[in-house]
């Protein structure tokens, strides 16, 4: 995991430069869509209302690395490896995603506020669209392929 400021994101090596290149232009009036950056490689902004903390789940890929960006509004998203989780639902290949029973230990919290950045491995596990203090939240996912 790596958390940052949009404006340091081309320090990081391990971001292509046309993924770092189209967040760093992206804003708060870019509109909600689905966005092919490469043949790999896209972004999904969208806009939704967070939830309170109890109907979200912890969930990894296999296939891809997320970079999640708040455009607006501001969320808690929650981080523990995946390491000893329990599966609460298996893999699936089409959507790359698996699900976890909440974990024992506590996980890392972190407020996503606009412009800042995390970047999440596929060993790591992600509670994302934890309500805050707002009602909407427009967020840029990025997601870098890794098979």
């Amino acid at each position: 995991m790596i958390i940052d400021d949009i404006k340091n994101i081309s320090k990081y090596p391990q971001i292509p430069v046309n993924i770092a290149d189209f967040l760093i232009g992206l804003s708060a009036q870019t509109p909600e869509g689905h966005y092919e950056i490469d043949e790999n490689n896209f972004v999904n902004v969208d806009v939704y209302s967070p939830k309170p903390h109890g109907e979200c789940r912890f969930e990894a890929h296999k296939k891809y690395i997320d970079v999640q960006m708040i455009l607006s509004g501001e969320e808690e998203i929650d981080i523990i490896p995946t390491e000893g989780l329990q599966i609460s639902e298996p893999y699936d290949e089409n959507r790359d995603v698996m699900f976890f029973e909440p974990p024992l230990k506590q996980p890392e919290k972190i407020i996503m506020q606009p412009f800042k950045f995390v970047l999440i491995y596929p060993h790591e596990a992600h509670r994302p669209q934890i309500k805050t203090s707002f009602d909407t939240v427009k967020k840029a996912v990025a997601k870098i392929i890794c098979e």
